[in-house]
This record gives C-alpha cells, sequence and structure tokens, in this order.
C-alpha cells in the first residue's frame, strides 16, 4: 500500500512553532509518511510588520524555506496537521485565513475521513496553548477530518505536551522548545502517519 500523505501548515513568527512542526515532520517520515511542510503568510500591513522589530527578516527567512500552503496541498493530504503560536487564546489570523481559504474543498466534500491534528505555542506559562489547541478541533470538525488527540498514548505526554497536542512555552524570549516538548512531537507525528495509514487502507 503506498504511503500516507501528511500536511504540516503551520505558522511561525520566531521560529518556536516551526521547531514544533519540523519535529512532527520527522516522527511522521519515520512511521513511513510522505510529508509536505508550508508555512502560512502574513496578512496584516507591511506597516504593522515594520512596527515591530524583526518580523519583516524572520518572515522573509522562514517564507524563503516554505511554500505556502495551498488547497491543492490539502486535497494531496491524508492527513492534515495544523500548527499555530497562540493569539489572545485562540489560533493566530495567518492559519485562520489558510483554513479560511479551503471552504471549496468542503463545499465539494474532499476533505472528509482524512486525519486532523493540531499542536501550538504559547509566549507565557499558561498562555492558551490548550484553549487554541481546542479552537482548532472546530475547524477540523466542520472540514469533515478525523480528529486525531494524543491523549496520554505515549510517556512523553506526562512530561510536556497536552492530550489535545504538541505545546511549547517560549517565556517571552523565543525559547526553543524542550527535549521533552519535541519527543512529544515526533510521537504526534508518528501517530497521525500510522492514523491516516489506517483509514487509507479502511
Amino acid at each position: 500500500m503506498s504511503q500516507p500523505k501528511v500536511l504540516i501548515a503551520f505558522y511561525s513568527r520566531s521560529g518556536v512553532t516551526e521547531a514544533l512542526a519540523k519535529e512532527i515532520a520527522e516522527g511522521a517520515r519515520a512511521a513511513g509518511a510522505e510529508v509536505r511542510i508550508r508555512r502560512a503568510r502574513e496578512i496584516v500591513s507591511q506597516e504593522v510588520i515594520n512596527s515591530v522589530p524583526g518580523w519583516a527578516e524572520q518572515a522573509a527567512a522562514l517564507n524563503a524555506k516554505y511554500e505556502a500552503p495551498t488547497e491543492a496541498d490539502a486535497e494531496w493530504a491524508d492527513a492534515i496537521v495544523f500548527g499555530t503560536p497562540t493569539r489572545f487564546g485562540s489560533v493566530s489570523s495567518e492559519l485562520k485565513a489558510y483554513i479560511d481559504g479551503l471552504g471549496g474543498l468542503w463545499f465539494q466534500g474532499k476533505l472528509n475521513g482524512k486525519a486532523g491534528s493540531v499542536f501550538g505555542s504559547s509566549s507565557t506559562m499558561h498562555g492558551g496553548n490548550e484553549s487554541t489547541l481546542i479552537s482548532l478541533y472546530n475547524p477540523l470538525a466542520h472540514l469533515g477530518l478525523i480528529i486525531v488527540p494524543l491523549g496520554y498514548a505515549d510517556p512523553a505526554l506526562f512530561k510536556a505536551g497536552s492530550p489535545y497536542g504538541a505545546t511549547s512555552v517560549s517565556f517571552n524570549q523565543a525559547t526553543p522548545p524542550t527535549a521533552d516538548d519535541l519527543e512529544v512531537a515526533r510521537f504526534q507525528g508518528k501517530r497521525v502517519a500510522t492514523i491516516a495509514k489506517a483509514l487509507k487502507a479502511a
């Protein structure tokens, strides 16, 4: 049987959420998946971007590494994993704009039955990681994706992450994810790929 195809569509400004995305990709590949990693693009004005030191440079560097996610990517995938930093306890507008652009595929029913999972990062402790991930379950359900939570199906979850998905806290310093955070992310990639393969076989 052909290998499962996993799309990881994320937004990251400082690289913290990106680091989780890369580790999820590694876990998915270790489980035999073909992976596409895509970064959602800025939607605010250049004036706003320029008002935040380093934002323009970071965005340019990340956009040079990753293509923007497209409808075609979502249709190609057997599993879609969305990643976002928290924005006031909810999904970033950049990632949400991509999700909102999937209405055509939703209307045609082309996302029904694919696996769906989520991950995220926050700047502060208790800064909204869980509420953000849970809020992403709503569009997953509307799109017809089969939600894949992590539960406590791996010992890594007793040290980091959440039952809803991999997470990280950067302590307002763009601190990279810890080794425990990354272990959860790798498990998430493996779990999503394994379930996507089973759904494809069914």
